[in-house]
């Protein structure tokens, strides 16, 4: 991943000011006006969401996330209703949820986690050992804004402190998501999204009587779900662990090797 700041339009000149202006001073015998500006003003941006992170404590939070992983799965696989769909959209459903699943069992177990920067090698280090420039096909380190947005997603949660109950329904209606394309049985799929969001409303209703907006609010919460990627979870919990395999397939493996 390119490091390098592109915050600016003028990112040849601003990325390094002082390298420019001694390069602009050879040029010219007379220091003109605009290095002394790119020389006295810091250059400011946003890269700190660009930072590239890992685990701390690899080791430890990875097992967490494993384990995380095996009771959503088992989780999915013990549903009667997601059984009985035709297999095909039992894996479309599995593609999209995954995730937001994993997410909410990171809440629902309190799995907390810190992250540290990545440092990027040196040009003399990339040099000596001949490495090339990355290439598509590989894989991308998260960053600290995919991290930081999956953070306050878990905060928000905490914050909701559902019980077990909500956290189920919760992630039914997750599952069963009718617009996921290509679904077969797309109508069933519906059905069972409102099966769970109707339940859920009855058991937010009767944990928490007199506080209406807590079923919205949870249903708020849990929009923020699909915009934290797969790649994001992947890469972050689960790359340490397989390596260069699919995290896809293993899944797939897992959950209908009956």
């Amino acid at each position: 991943m390119d490091n390098r700041c592109h915050c600016s339009t003028n990112s040849d000149r601003l990325s390094n000011p002082i390298l420019y202006n001694i390069l602009s001073q050879m040029d010219c015998s007379k220091p003109s006006q605009d290095n002394f500006n790119y020389t006295s003003v810091p250059h400011r941006c946003n890269c700190e969401v660009r930072r590239t992170v890992c685990l701390k404590r690899p080791s430890e939070i990875c097992k967490e996330a494993s384990a995380v992983l095996v009771k959503t799965l088992h989780f999915m696989k013990n549903l009667p209703a997601f059984n009985q769909l035709p297999q095909n959209d039992q894996f479309a459903l599995l593609k999209n949820c995954w995730a937001p699943l994993f997410i909410l069992g990171l809440a629902q177990e309190r799995v907390d986690f810190d992250v540290t920067d990545i440092p990027a090698d040196s040009m003399l280090k990339k040099i000596l050992l001949n490495r090339q420039e990355r290439t598509e096909t590989e894989w991308e380190q998260p960053t600290m804004a995919g991290v930081s947005k999956l953070k306050s997603c878990l905060r928000k949660f905490w914050s909701l402190d559902l019980s077990p109950k909500e956290y189920a329904y919760l992630k039914g209606t997750t599952i069963f998501n009718p617009d996921v394309p290509e679904l077969k049985a797309a109508l069933f799929v519906e059905g069972l999204q409102q099966e769970a969001q109707h339940a859920l409303s009855e058991v937010v209703q009767l944990l928490h009587p007199g506080h209406q907006e807590r079923f919205a609010r949870i249903l708020l919460t849990a929009s923020m779900l699909q915009s934290i990627t797969p790649s994001l979870i992947t890469e972050l919990f689960f790359r340490p662990v397989i390596g260069q395999a699919n995290l896809l397939e293993l899944l797939v493996d897992m959950l209908f090797c009956r």
